[in-house]
């Protein structure tokens, strides 16, 4: 019957015994601390603008975007790849500025234009920095393309596409551990040459 014995019993139902007969002043105490230093959760709603369509969420105030999207949206397109804000997986456009969704927290947004991977294509009809990605082998696993793509959307949009130079500079936060930096430039280069 495995390895219960008699002496392994009495150990743990000392154990359990003891646990049993701290006061219920010294668990008072326990549960006072606790509350000071881990306050609990703030669940406010917020009413949020996502890829032109309108969610009313409750959401705690620690939450951030990229968690109230994959968790509570079902919009997985962000990818959770560091959850430190180092690695441009998670980059969406808030009204219209590139931002690292897990650095940036659900209360904020009230009023604001999120725009995910998601939101990019209208209909069928891929962004043309999707496509150019496509076309020019800007991808190999994919799991950083969302990020990539949302960064090379505003890397174009902002007008940093003078130089190769200038180019990977400004998509410096976008890692790929593919190495697939090659095709990305050229996917830019694509879109901004038109």
């Amino acid at each position: 019957m495995g390895n219960y014995n008699r002496r392994t019993f009495i150990k743990y139902t000392g154990l359990l015994t003891f646990f049993a007969a701290i006061p219920s002043s010294v668990k008072g105490f326990y549960n006072d601390v606790k509350n000071i230093f881990v306050p609990s959760k703030k669940v406010i709603p917020v009413k949020l603008s996502i890829n032109k369509k309108m969610y009313n969420v409750d959401s705690d105030t620690r939450t951030t975007l990229l968690d109230l999207l994959r968790e509570n949206l079902q919009l997985t397109g962000a990818k959770k790849g560091c959850d430190h804000g180092q690695c441009g997986a998670c980059t969406v456009h808030i009204d219209g500025q590139r931002a690292l969704s897990c650095l940036t927290f659900t209360a904020m947004l009230p009023g604001k234009e999120i725009t995910t991977i998601e939101g990019l294509a209208q209909g069928d009809d891929l962004h043309p920095m999707q496509q150019a990605f496509i076309e020019c082998d800007g991808f190999q696993c994919g799991y950083c393309t969302p990020g990539q793509i949302m960064s090379a959307v505003a890397c174009v949009k902002e007008g940093h596409t003078g130089s190769v130079a200038e180019i990977k500079e400004y998509m410096s936060g976008n890692l790929c551990r593919c190495g697939a930096y090659n095709g990305i430039v050229k996917s830019i280069q694509k879109v901004a040459a038109k």
